[in-house]
């Protein structure tokens, strides 16, 4: 019975072995321990170069249809630097066969062994294909972009775990604190941030001949280019008419985009104890990856991705003329392009402001979309001590990460442009007090709100605002909440946590109606059930009413509910301050 099963197995094997044969591919089954092969990569120059491989043995089901040959790498520099930074993608053939990419490692390794990814579950990865619109991944009050990106792989084997071979990622242009503050979350994605380490390499825009890009060669994604520049680098593993194949895991498992990639120079290796890496530089544009999968990233040769325009100026005061400009061409991804922006608020900030003491951050400017699509408007500003570019960068990129990733194809990245003021001082008021003209009341009544706004040089504010209780009121408590932006904007929209917006127009309207944390806001409720049908209030509605619309919330439909409900709102100015702090007030209203 065994050798029947054996025998039908053989059968069923056999096409899938001519096919790979056909196609010049190894296939996967023929693979055994003690073969050798052939890698190709560049080790100096855009000279390509050979490697030795001996087959170890092949890890089957790793994943989902996944499966990994494990190899001992030799030959070059290899015994003096062990698998590099850079390599991922190499080609590995196998009696003049292509095998797959090297792809992934053991850390800390003592000898360059390596897993291969085979070139059949590369090719799965289509350049082009149809993909679903994404939901919105992040909140409104998110405070680390990467947290929607997937980690490094690991794979278990043999007691240790096999990882993605760390992927080079060149910033050029930003300062040292900027790599240092995201180089703990670039890590966790498989990345390794090198600062200047492209030595000045520039990245040119012009197309170069691109059949010259030959399995092998080394290539740089660029995801930001300017005055900043972000690249990431790994090796060509197949090329077939304008389709390429590259670094044999993912990039950042971020599916469809539209990437750039350049021919990439080696300039030498740099050997450390840790991971040894290519030092690099981009050069020629190639072409665009369209697709990266957990298996591959794959573009085409000759197309040029869609760039926005980014310009960030940095000022020291309001009326002061502005210390720099930075004039950006960053990626339209989803995923990647509110971190990239995020980045680069960090490190203009960083380059021209002290990021130690009191200081103060104010940010201004607009996202604009395509179409005609409403823009949104950023304005907000932060004070403090310690690290207060972190929360500035936040104030765009996180509204273009909710936008981008909400679903909508027709919010379509056009350019941003943004103006940062920068105070070495605290412009902080806090809302210490508030009290009310009269504890009780009746409809028609008028009660004049007090508010004390303290600085924190003792410096005060007094602020006023007289709310008139609508004739026909319910008897029983009215609250008054005056509120910095911050709470404000987390009390108005948890309601809105679990519904999503309809359509582009209602996620742009959601991100307008965000309040600046340089006003104080005056809420007006009542402790009783109110409701938001597509985003409009409806306070305290009628039991029957209410009995629908609580089944509607439960059903995940357009409705959504909290227990206070809104009767009035106001907003009060304090200046070109940051308000902080939050203070209540109640007043019995009687009947008349």
């Amino acid at each position: 019975m065994g050798i029947v099963r054996l025998a039908r197995l053989f059968l069923l094997s056999l096409p899938l072995v001519c096919l790979a044969q056909q196609a010049g591919f190894y296939a996967l089954e023929e693979v055994r321990a003690g073969q050798r092969g052939v890698g190709k990569t560049v080790f100096s120059g855009n000279r390509i170069e050979d490697f030795d491989v001996e087959i170890l043995g092949v890890l089957e089901n790793v994943g989902p249809r996944q499966s990994l040959v494990l190899a001992r790498l030799s030959g070059g520099p290899l015994a003096q630097t062990g698998l590099l930074q850079g390599m991922s993608g190499s080609p590995v053939y196998v009696n003049g066969r292509l095998l797959g990419a090297v792809a992934m490692a053991f850390p800390w390794a003592k000898e360059p062994i390596a897993a291969i990814r085979p070139i059949q579950e590369m090719l799965r990865v289509e350049p082009a294909r149809p993909e679903p619109a994404r939901r919105a991944a992040v909140s409104l009050f998110e405070n680390d972009l990467t947290r929607s990106l997937e980690p490094v792989s690991r794979i278990p084997a043999g007691g240790q775990n096999l990882v993605d071979i760390g992927t080079p990622l060149v910033l050029g242009g930003f300062t040292r604190r900027a790599v240092e503050q995201f180089t703990p979350q670039l890590r966790a994605l498989g990345l390794e941030p090198q600062r200047g380490a492209s030595g000045g390499g520039a990245q040119s825009s012009e197309f170069g001949d691109v059949s010259a890009l030959q399995p092998g060669s080394m290539i740089s994604v660029q995801l930001l280019a300017g005055d900043m520049s972000v690249g990431a680098e790994g090796t060509v593993t197949h090329v077939e008419g304008r389709k390429v194949y590259a670094f044999g895991h993912r990039l950042l498992s971020i599916g469809n985009t539209d990437l750039p990639f350049s021919r990439a120079e080696v300039m030498t290796l740099l050997p450390t104890l840790n991971s040894s890496f290519k030092i690099a530089a981009a050069r020629e544009l190639m072409g665009a990856i369209t697709a990266d999968r957990s298996t591959a990233v794959a573009g085409e040769l000759g197309r040029r991705a869609a760039l926005v325009p980014v310009s960030v100026t940095v000022a020291r005061g309001a009326a002061a003329k502005p210390l720099a400009t930075y004039n950006l061409r960053m990626a339209s991804d989803s995923f990647l392009s509110p971190l990239l922006l995020q980045m680069a608020v960090f490190s203009a900030i960083d380059a021209t402001e002290r990021t130690v003491g009191a200081s103060t951050v104010a940010i201004r400017g607009e996202i604009q979309f395509a179409g005609g699509a409403e823009r949104v408007r950023v304005s907000n500003m932060y004070s403090g001590e310690f690290n207060i570019p972190l929360q500035a960068s936040l104030a765009a990129a996180v509204p273009l990460a909710y936008a981008l990733q909400s679903g909508f194809p027709d919010l379509k990245l056009q350019g941003v442009s943004l103006h940062i003021d920068s105070y070495d001082e605290k412009r902080q008021m806090q809302i210490s007090q508030v009290w009310a003209s009269r504890h009780k009341a009746r409809p028609g009544d008028s009660v004049e709100l007090t508010m004390l706004l303290s600085g924190a040089s003792g410096e005060e504010v007094v602020r006023k605002w007289t709310y008139r209780v609508p004739t026909g009121s319910q008897a029983g408590p009215l609250n008054f909440t005056v509120a910095d932006g911050l709470t404000t904007n987390l009390t108005e929209f948890q309601q809105f946590a679990n519904v999503r917006p309809k359509s582009a127009a209602q996620v742009l309207t959601l991100l307008n109606s965000l309040k600046a944390n340089t006003k104080a806001y005056v809420r007006v409720w009542r402790p009783v059930a109110a409701f938001a049908v597509e985003g409009r209030d409806l306070p305290a509605p009628p039991a029957s009413v209410s009995v629908i619309l609580s089944r509607d919330q439960m059903g995940g439909g357009a409705v959504s509910g909290s227990l206070n409900s809104k009767v009035a709102e106001c907003e009060i100015e304090a200046g070109d301050v940051v308000v902080t702090g939050s203070q209540t007030v109640q007043v019995e209203i009687q009947e008349r």
